[in-house]
């Protein structure tokens, strides 16, 4: 699949047969697609000032993302992996072309599709602005209305830093985010931006890309920092439990299809040395890299806070499916379920399966709920070293044993959720 992407003014020769996707505009024909014009709306409402490769960078972002809701997996020949070329307009293409192959790369960790990355000149710059604003927060924090995020923020401002918190605007999410934001630290800086994606047709669901405009979002906000406009670095919290991060396939079956890699440390270790090549001075950081969910809860600076506020989170990967609550039986509500446990406190949560005991296809029969289980069937008859066979071996990974323990602990978490609800 082709996409020619950039502003209304951006022009290719020979591209009749592409997909067409207008940057920081409106389409204007019903097959065109479109992404980015409410956040540079945003951007320039607050009169913010980044830096040209960090907004080349949204640039780029915006278009794998419309990539990723325009190509249907189902429509591929193996039913999952999609080769996508696309052809993006930026500001300095140069530069670009020559980290293609960095970007690729990395974009093929994240989505296990096959891209081919082209840059042109006629990318979208900001106007200049008369009164420019260059926030005084010592950091970037994402906040995505989940748990980690939660948590990471609540840290950072307990241990003293000043965050400015950037949001990637999600149905069902977005006044979490507010709420959060407003209740940290006497109230923090906050920055939602939506990528608007319309594409024609039907929307593809996995969306493996959406982590890609989120630290964009946050490359972008730490550029427009005084302090950045000082010289200085500028620390960017991905905050994520180190579980989740690593993701290893539960089984063999969920290789590709079923295992996200947001912030697995082979994507964001690759994302950093293209940051460094740029000269954008931003460093991508999990500080929960070797910690599991339930020791991010029971570890938290400030457990009165975290307390009052952690029910309100989402972590339900089907949350928009069920109508905006939380199913509690795929992987990322038994994650959340058995850290609630690991901390000790009540979960008030009101998911929609509630016993995941219940042997039936609803419960115990479900495919997530399964999985975990032939997981911890797998630890226990053959040991960890066999189960995780080549989930640790990529080349940015290099605290292999620290990462290996964390893993076992948060298949012990998992264990202890299984036991308590009779999972068999």
């Amino acid at each position: 699949m082709r996409l020619i992407c950039g502003p209304e003014t951006f022009d290719l020769c020979g591209a009749d047969e592409a997909q067409r996707v207008i940057l920081y505009g409106q389409r204007r024909a019903e097959g065109e697609a479109s992404a980015g014009d409410a956040a540079r709306h945003e951007i320039l409402r607050r009169h913010l000032d980044p830096a040209p490769r960090a907004w080349d960078m949204l640039s780029l972002a915006l278009a794998v993302i419309t990539a990723d809701f325009a190509g249907l997996r189902n429509q591929s020949p193996d039913g999952w992996t999609r080769d996508f070329e696309l052809d993006v307009a930026v500001g300095d293409p140069d530069f670009w072309n020559h980290q293609a192959a960095e970007l690729e790369a990395a974009l093929a960790f994240l989505t296990t599709d096959r891209w081919r990355l082209q840059f042109h000149t006629g990318g979208l710059l900001l106007p200049s602005q008369r009164e420019l604003v260059r926030p005084n927060e010592d950091c970037v924090v994402l906040i995505s209305g989940g748990l980690d995020s939660l948590v990471g923020a609540i840290d950072l401002t307990a241990t003293g830093r000043r965050p400015f918190a950037i949001s990637q605007t999600v149905r069902g999410d977005a006044e979490k985010q507010l709420e959060f934001a407003a209740s940290i630290g006497g109230g923090l800086n906050h920055l939602q931006l939506n990528h608007n994606v319309c594409v024609p047709g039907a929307d593809e669901s996995s969306q493996r890309a959406r982590s890609l405009i989120f630290i964009c979002y946050g490359v972008l906000a730490a550029t427009t920092l005084h302090s950045y406009h000082n010289g200085e670095a500028v620390p960017l919290y991905v905050c994520e439990n180190g579980f989740i991060g690593i993701n290893p396939p539960l089984t063999g079956s969920r290789l590709g299809s079923l295992s996200t890699r947001t912030a697995h440390p082979e994507f964001l270790g690759r994302l950093q040395r293209v940051l460094e090549a740029a000269d954008l001075r931003v460093s991508i950081i999990n500080p929960y890299a070797n910690k599991t969910k339930g020791e991010m809860l029971r570890n938290c600076v400030d457990q009165t806070l975290l307390n009052a506020m952690a029910v309100r989170s989402t972590s339900c990967g089907r949350f928009q499916r069920f109508n905006y609550r939380q199913c509690g039986r795929c992987v990322p509500c038994q994650v959340r379920r058995a850290a609630f446990m690991t901390w000790g406190e009540q979960d008030t949560t009101g998911y929609v399966y509630q016993d995941l005991g219940r042997n039936d296809s609803d419960y115990a029969g479900f495919d997530d709920v399964r999985s975990v289980a032939m997981a911890l069937a797998a630890v226990a008859a053959d040991g960890l070293d066999s189960w995780l066979g080549g989930a640790l071996s990529y080349p940015m990974i290099e605290n292999r044993t620290t990462l290996k323990a964390m893993v076992q602990q948060g298949l012990d978490e998992l264990k202890a959720l299984h036991l308590a609800y009779g999972v068999r």
